[in-house]
């Protein structure tokens, strides 16, 4: 299917920071779909959490198996709106690879005590971090040398950056908008993890139906349409019958309302994309509610569930304990990161050592080299 006129076209590309000869049969963003998964830290998200940890089950999504549920909707919504899914592809799959461990928990902690620096901790500057620094894989050029729009879409998918407060990325074009491509990753991601986060929830038995019922109206629609089909449908299929309703009605007004806007933008080109005020992927008002309400229901009866909350506020806990560690005693971290505190502020070395880790291997560092219960920050 060929792009539509305001899509991103890899002929167009401001390219790589590192030049490199063109490939015989794969564009530069499919090359660099490539690099992300063949990147270390994105192995890593399979032992990242998403919500649950494998205490609870092996059959949860842990942060690989969400990143991958991202990808593929990102890729339908993204063909169906004629756009470049080569390059939806990749910024999918390389939206969560600067997440630390224990999710947004460990980010907040992170970001805590960075701040004590006068810095910050935000998921998406680091996963910039590890594609350009981190991952060293290649004799020619630091980094994996992705191309310039992955990097703007790792920096602006999810936000817009104030260039008075982030001048190092001033070669991003913070006063922008990124292409329509970066623009679905953010809201593709919610449809994601809204849905998953449900399903994980109700097979741990954390999620009540009825529950949800009366606090989402779009669940409960497609949850009694379901069960007028199949009165006599085991439960279990019934709800995972609903929940899959639920996400294609969210991804299918996700590509007819930002079909929409854009259409009444009147936008042409990529440049006009660029230059438009607010962004032009967008749930519906209508679609936008029901996603909050999900959102909310999660907020309220899953995220805060003591079963899930204690492990999370422990386990931070002592993410918080082992940073106290590396900056009184740098040199309990590996080599290479203490020749690295030679020449960066040990605060941030600490702080990148951390975030690189996994959940298993950072609670057993914790085990090795502090194991006393740990006090909680109040």
């Amino acid at each position: 299917m060929p792009l539509a006129s305001y899509a991103m076209d890899v002929r167009q590309s401001r390219g790589r920071r590192y030049p490199e000869k063109p490939h015989p049969y794969r564009t530069d963003y499919a090359r660099d779909r490539g690099r992300v998964i063949h990147a270390r830290a994105f192995r890593r998200l399979e032992a990242k959490t998403q919500v649950f940890t494998t205490r609870f089950s092996d059959h949860f999504r842990n942060r690989l198996t969400h990143t991958l549920e991202v990808t593929q909707i990102a890729r339908t919504v993204a063909g169906a709106l004629s756009l470049n899914t080569e390059l939806a592809e990749a910024l999918a799959l390389v939206h969560d690879i600067g997440h630390p461990p224990f999710g947004h928990a460990g980010e907040h902690m992170l970001d805590r005590r960075m701040r004590e620096f006068g810095e910050r901790f935000d998921h998406n500057l680091h996963a910039l971090r590890i594609v350009e620094r981190f991952e060293q894989r290649y004799l020619d050029f630091p980094g994996l040398n992705l191309t310039f729009e992955v990097r703007e879409g790792i920096v602006k998918h999810s936000r817009d950056y104030a260039a008075t407060e982030f001048p190092a990325l001033a070669e991003y074009s913070l006063d922008e908008r990124p292409p329509i491509e970066a623009q679905l990753i953010d809201l593709v991601d919610e449809i994601a993890y809204d849905t998953a986060d449900l399903d994980d929830g109700f097979e741990a038995h954390l999620v009540d139906l009825d529950d949800l019922r009366s606090k989402a109206p779009v669940f409960d629609g497609a949850f009694a349409d379901v069960e007028r089909q199949h009165p006599s449908g085991r439960r279990q299929l019934k709800f995972n019958e609903a929940l899959k309703r639920v996400l294609d009605y969210l991804a299918t007004d996700l590509i007819e309302n930002t079909r929409k806007q854009i259409d009444a933008s009147g936008v042409v080109t990529i440049e006009d994309v660029k230059r438009q005020a607010n962004r032009l992927a967008s749930l519906s008002p209508e679609a936008g509610r029901a996603a909050a309400s999900l959102k909310h229901f999660l907020n309220m009866r899953l995220y805060t569930n003591a079963a899930i909350s204690d492990e999370r506020e422990r386990s931070v806990a002592e993410l918080d304990a082992l940073f106290t560690l590396f900056l009184e005693n740098p040199g309990r971290m590996p080599p290479n990161y203490v020749a690295q505190a030679r020449q960066e502020p040990l605060h941030r070395v600490v702080c990148d050592y951390i975030a690189g880790m996994t959940d298993q291997f950072l609670l057993r560092q914790y085990q090795e080299l502090i194991g006393a219960p740990v006090a909680r920050r109040s």
